[in-house]
């Protein structure tokens, strides 16, 4: 062994370059296992704490991986009454963004639900309040007391409502899920955001180029610009068009009391035309069984790499060999046995084949601890 490690300290380059070969071959499978199995975890962790889904008829995975990790807008087609109607349903609107992170419309049953709770400063108190999740509070250095702009759906449409400035009041604990990376509000500060809910100046003190009369009453024209920011001097003038019932929800968690209602609530909606409810568990199963089936053909594509890996491994000891038969040809005349030769050859591979393995495990564990972070998925 002595001999073998003081042939590695004289060949350094040597035994670095093979090290790190060994260690890229054996990192991108390693690295790939890991990733699958991490995110497994996480999908199925929390689609286990969800018991059910309510939503448009349509595409399961698109309403499962939207209503419980934000990937992106869903549309409205619920309204307000019908999730009002079902006990323990809790309201999601998700059609909006705000410093780039979804902004998830909803009610302080979901706090209580996800468990969450604020690091510093509070849940949101009023309309136009916002708290936000670890990871969003970290990327835009905001904290409580800050102000945080939705983000305007398009530049170029000029009718479109006005951005909203909302106070921030406070920020969630880091709980290593798609809720660190969303800001939250109630879902009233949402339907604000879609134009439904407005507030507009004092009449009585706008100029009079906005202003008509029709008698002895005020009317008011276009100009007038909504507020894009909730206040508690302006609170009051905020208010909503038509009936709260047909306001949109984009969908709802449902937290059955018993399995009798589970079942119940199932069989409400088997033969809707409209509206389908889903239990997330079954439904990322299935998704993760198509990505498994992918991970299969991978781990068997590896194996290509694995035997060129061990092709190029041969290779490059039969060279060595072959450079090094001077050095072979003296230990055979000083009295070193052949197979001691040998021996030495295979601790001196085995040296490297473990170092590389090491950096693969060091490299694997980088990448999971700081090349991932909480489960996302692209909009």
């Amino acid at each position: 062994m002595k001999l073998t490690l003081a042939y590695l300290r004289a060949h350094k380059v040597k035994a670095l370059l093979l090290s790190l070969a060994f260690a890229l071959t054996a990192f991108l499978p390693l690295a790939l296992t890991v990733l699958v199995r991490t995110y497994q975890a996480d999908l199925t962790a929390r689609a286990a704490a969800t018991p059910l889904v309510l939503g448009a008829k349509g595409d399961r995975y698109d309403l499962v991986l939207k209503s419980l990790y934000f990937s992106g807008p869903l549309e409205s087609p619920l309204n307000a009454k019908e999730v009002s109607e079902i006990k323990n349903a809790i309201p999601l609107h998700l059609q909006f963004t705000a410093g780039g992170a979804p902004l998830v419309g909803t009610n302080l049953s979901y706090f209580k639900f996800r468990h969450l709770t604020p690091a510093t400063g509070t849940l949101p108190l009023r309309l136009g309040d916002v708290i936000l999740g670890s990871a969003v509070a970290k990327r835009l250095n905001l904290t409580p007391g800050d102000h945080l702009l939705t983000d305007q759906a398009s530049l170029f449409n000029i009718a479109a409502t006005y951005p909203l400035k909302m106070r921030i009041t406070g920020v969630l604990k880091e709980t290593n899920t798609p809720d660190d990376d969303a800001a939250f509000t109630d879902i009233k500060t949402t339907w604000t955001v879609a134009g439904i809910g407005h507030g507009h100046s004092d009449l009585e003190k706008s100029p009079e180029d906005v202003l008509t009369k029709n008698g002895t009453t005020l009317q008011a024209s276009p100009a007038i610009l909504q507020y894009n920011e909730i206040t508690p001097e302006n609170i009051g003038s905020f208010h909503f068009h038509g009936s709260e019932t047909t306001y949109p929800v984009s969908s709802a968690i449902i937290t059955p009391d018993t399995p009798k209602a589970t079942t119940l609530l199932k069989g409400k909606f088997s033969t809707s035309e409209t509206r389908q409810i889903l239990v997330p568990n079954l439904v990322i199963a299935e998704l993760l069984g198509v990505v498994f089936k992918i991970k299969r053909f991978l781990d068997r594509a590896s194996w290509l790499v694995y035997a060129a890996a061990g092709l190029f491994t041969t290779l490059v000891v039969l060279l060595s060999l072959r450079l090094r038969q001077n050095e072979w040809r003296i230990l055979t005349r000083i009295g070193c046995a052949r197979n001691t030769i040998v021996k030495l050859q295979l601790q001196e591979l085995g040296i490297l084949l473990i170092t590389g393995l090491v950096i693969a495990m060091f490299a694997a564990s980088f990448f999971m601890k700081f090349g991932t972070g909480s489960l996302n998925f692209p909009n």
